[in-house]
């Protein structure tokens, strides 16, 4: 007699990952709850399971969904694009990015986060870590719950610049703020949407702000995030207060662990390299942002190098004014063959280890792996179908080819997070989006306008 269970997903292929990384041509993953209870071929689980509902067929490619390891979900998605191409790094964060996210209104950052998980949704991504530049947490976790996705988020603490007004902390006010926002929406792994001890980073957090960002993380279980050495602002900042790199006076301060993950590690020497890599701290590589703000990753970037020690390397797609996208499909595609042309080695980061950075590295980054990132039985049902009629599938000859090369979001069919179906034939299920985008439109017109920052589109509209 057939076991009743949820859902029957079948695929042309099944793209597992699991340890072995196995393909199942004509598979079909089997969802009870939110859980994944069998993986193999369909005819097989045909056999052995009576769904409530089939989804999928000879069409679709199933695999787990990708996990976006850094995301700015307020501040920028509303703001998309405005901030001019050719401004560098400092100009970039302090005189366009902070005066944006400091006039939005609670409202309107619930908005911007469900428009994040929205465009991460429908292009594969079902779990995101945010980058700790959130002001209204309450709002932006309520909305985010009502699209559907999984993630983990911090609030916007700093404690050493003096602007804008609005994120104003001293030390001990900022050290509140993170221990009542990780305290308040601290969630266990098997949960969708919770706190990290996120700080900003950079050079604007006080040793004792470090401090407390890992004594809370310690204390409550959950992981621990920041920027760090993008551009060279950072070495220079901490070589000059303490006479060493940012990464070595982190380590002497005991803030980094195997629950860190530290963004974008452009700036980093051979020490710092070889010291995350002994303590198991994660790094989120953006590789737009990297490419479109000049970081310099293709002349200096250590990437390669951080994966030869053993360090985990996940990807991001950072903010909507630094990489202007939220597939983390075309982050995959990038970082497959950035390093190719830097090294002019073809054997940097084929297609089958991209696609582990955007699938079990950033579940390890998320300290999820033993939760997402694969089909396997037992994990949680995060599974994205790929439409393969489309002409950048066909012909289909080499799966993880066709997926990180060929491929990106736009053929992304439909999504299952925590066993939930979240996006169908492309439409999230979760919003109206015949009035959604026009909501969208008319607040980031609206957040720009507060902002005061000017127009500074090249091609006059007339």
């Amino acid at each position: 007699m057939s076991e009743p269970i949820d859902t029957l997903i079948k695929g042309w292929y099944v793209v597992t990952m699991n340890p072995t990384r196995d393909i199942i041509r004509h598979g079909a993953v089997a969802l009870r709850g939110n859980r994944i209870i069998d993986v193999g071929k369909a005819s097989d689980l045909e056999a052995r399971y009576q769904p409530a509902e089939t989804v999928g067929g000879d069409r679709f490619v199933v695999t787990p969904g990708l996990v976006n390891t850094h995301i700015h979900i307020t501040g920028e998605p509303l703001t998309r694009g405005y901030v001019p191409d050719d401004t560098p790094f400092e100009e970039n964060v302090f005189q366009w990015l902070c005066p944006l996210y400091s006039v939005y209104t609670p409202e309107e950052e619930r908005l911007s986060a469900q428009l994040a998980a929205v465009e991460m949704l429908k292009s594969g991504t079902t779990c995101f870590l945010e980058a700790g530049t959130i002001r209204f947490v309450d709002e932006v976790i309520d909305g985010l719950a009502e699209v559907g996705i999984r993630g983990r988020v911090g609030r916007w603490i700093w404690d050493l610049p003096p602007e804008p007004d609005v994120y104003r902390q001293d030390t001990d006010t900022a050290i509140a703020n993170l221990r009542d926002t990780v305290a308040r929406h601290r969630v266990d792994p098997d949960g969708t949407l919770g706190a990290w001890s996120i700080l900003v980073g950079h050079t604007t957090a006080s040793d004792p702000l470090w401090q407390a960002a890992r004594a809370t993380a310690d204390e409550y279980g959950v992981g621990l995030s920041f920027h760090m050495s993008p551009a060279r602002l950072d070495p220079e900042g901490f070589i000059a207060a303490f006479g060493r790199r940012p990464l070595i006076h982190l380590g002497e301060l005991g803030v980094l662990g195997p629950d860190t993950a530290v963004t974008h590690c452009v700036h980093v020497n051979d020490q710092e390299i070889a010291l995350m890599a002994e303590v198991g701290s994660s790094v989120a590589h953006c590789p737009t942002t990297a490419l479109k703000v000049s970081y310099g990753v293709t002349q200096i970037g250590r990437i390669p190098e951080m994966v030869m020690a053993g360090t985990n390397v996940s990807l991001g797609t950072d903010g909507n004014n630094a990489s202007n996208y939220s597939d983390l499909m075309r982050a995959t595609y990038l970082v497959a063959g950035l390093f190719k042309d830097a090294r002019m080695d073809p054997q940097m980061f084929p297609a089958e280890k991209a696609y582990e950075m955007a699938t079990l590295g950033g579940a390890r980054t998320l300290l999820m792996d033993d939760h997402i990132g694969s089909l396997e039985v037992g994990k949680q049902a995060d599974v994205v179908l790929h439409d393969t009629d489309r002409p950048e599938w066909r012909p289909l000859l080499n799966v993880m080819n066709q997926l990180v090369w060929s491929a990106d979001g736009r053929g992304v069919h439909t999504v299952f997070v925590d066993g939930h179906k979240v996006v169908e034939a492309g439409r999230a299920l979760t919003v109206d989006e015949d009035t959604f985008y026009d909501r969208c439109q008319q607040a980031g017109e609206a957040v720009v306008a507060r902002s005061g920052l000017p127009d500074k589109a090249k091609f006059p509209v007339r």
